[in-house]
C-alpha cells in the first residue's frame, strides 16, 4: 500500500489529537512518551482479583499513536469491544487497521473457523492450536504481520499485544508451548525487529494450577517491566478500585540497584485513570 510521509504524518497527528489525561499520566510514571519510545522491551501486565485489560487497552492506544505497527492477539473481547474503548481515548482501530497499522486476530470469531471448519484453509489458521496443534501457526502470523514487507511502509517499530496468555493454557496448551511461544516472539520482535511485546495473564494466589504458575514464573523472568494489577484486600471501594505495582527490571533504571518498584492505587474512570500514592485517598484509611 502506497503512503508517502505526509499523509503518515497527518495521519499521526490526527492520532495526538484525541491524547486524554489517562495517558498523560500513566506514561508520565511510566517515564515514556510517544517522542521517546524504547525499544525492545517486554512489558507483562498481571492481574490479580481484579480486571487488568484497561493496561491493555492503554498500550493499544499508546502504540498506535507513536505511529507504531501493532499485531493484536485478542483473544478474550471482539473487534468491536476494543474498538469501542480505543474510540474513548481517541483512537479509531477500524482505520489504524484499513491503513495496514493494526492486524487484528480476532480469537472469538477465527475459534469458529477452526472448530466447525468454515473456511478452506482453516489448516493454516493462526489457531490451528484447538484442533490439538502447537503455537507454530499463531508465531508464524505474529511474525509475518511485523516483518517489514515494503520499503514504503515508514511505520516505528513493531509491536506484540497479546491478551491474554492465560486463555491459551484455558484451552488446552500445554505451559511448555505457551513458554515456548513467549520465547520466540521475544526473539523475533525484541532482539531482531527492534520491537516490543506487550502481554496480559492471570496471577492466581495459592493456586495449585502448576501450569499457570510455571507460564507467570517465566514471563516475571523474561520481562523487563511489570504491572501488577491487584484488587483492594478490603474489598470493593467505589472510590478506590485497585492497586497497582511497577517494576522496571534490570540495572538501568536506578544506579546500584537491580529492580525498582513503585506501587499506586487507581482508579477507573469513562476516559481516564486516577492514580495516587498508597493511602493518600480519602476514601482509604
Amino acid at each position: 500500500m502506497s503512503r508517502g510521509g505526509g499523509s503518515l504524518s497527518i495521519f499521526i497527528c490526527i492520532l495526538y489529537t484525541g491524547l486524554t489525561r489517562m495517558f498523560a499520566e500513566l506514561n508520565h510514571i511510566l517515564n515514556t512518551s510517544l517522542e521517546q519510545l524504547e525499544q525492545g522491551k517486554f512489558a507483562l501486565v498481571l492481574d490479580t482479583k481484579t480486571d487488568g485489560s484497561f493496561l491493555v487497552h492503554h498500550f493499544l492506544s499508546f502504540y498506535l499513536k507513536a505511529g507504531c505497527k501493532v499485531c493484536f492477539v485478542a483473544l478474550v473481547q471482539s473487534f468491536s469491544h476494543y474498538n469501542i474503548v480505543a474510540q474513548k481515548l481517541g483512537v479509531s482501530l477500524t482505520t489504524a487497521r484499513e491503513r495496514g497499522q493494526l492486524v487484528f486476530l480476532e480469537g472469538l470469531k477465527s475459534s469458529w473457523d477452526v472448530l466447525f471448519g468454515e473456511k478452506q484453509d482453516c489448516g493454516q489458521s493462526p489457531l490451528q492450536f484447538l484442533s490439538g496443534s502447537d503455537l507454530k501457526h499463531l508465531y508464524n502470523f505474529v511474525r509475518s504481520s511485523l516483518a517489514t514487507s515494503s520499503a514504503e511502509e515508514t511505520w516505528r517499530c513493531p509491536v506484540l499485544l497479546v491478551d491474554d496468555l492465560s486463555v491459551l493454557l484455558s484451552l488446552g496448551v500445554k505451559a511448555i508451548q505457551v513458554v515456548d511461544f513467549i520465547h520466540y516472539c521475544k526473539t523475533t520482535i525484541c532482539s531482531h525487529l527492534k520491537g516490543n511485546i506487550v502481554a496480559l495473564a492471570h496471577s492466581i494466589d495459592d493456586s495449585d494450577d502448576n501450569e499457570n504458575e510455571l507460564v507467570v514464573s517465566f514471563l516475571r523472568h523474561q520481562s523487563s517491566l511489570m504491572l501488577e494489577a491487584e484488587g483492594l484486600v478490603t474489598g470493593f471501594c467505589k472510590d478506590v478500585h485497585g492497586q497497582l505495582k511497577i517494576t522496571w527490571k534490570g540495572p538501568c533504571h536506578v544506579k546500584g540497584e537491580k529492580d525498582q518498584s513503585k506501587v499506586y492505587q487507581y482508579k477507573i474512570q469513562d476516559k481516564n485513570v486516577s492514580f495516587f500514592a498508597r493511602g493518600l485517598s480519602s476514601a482509604v484509611i
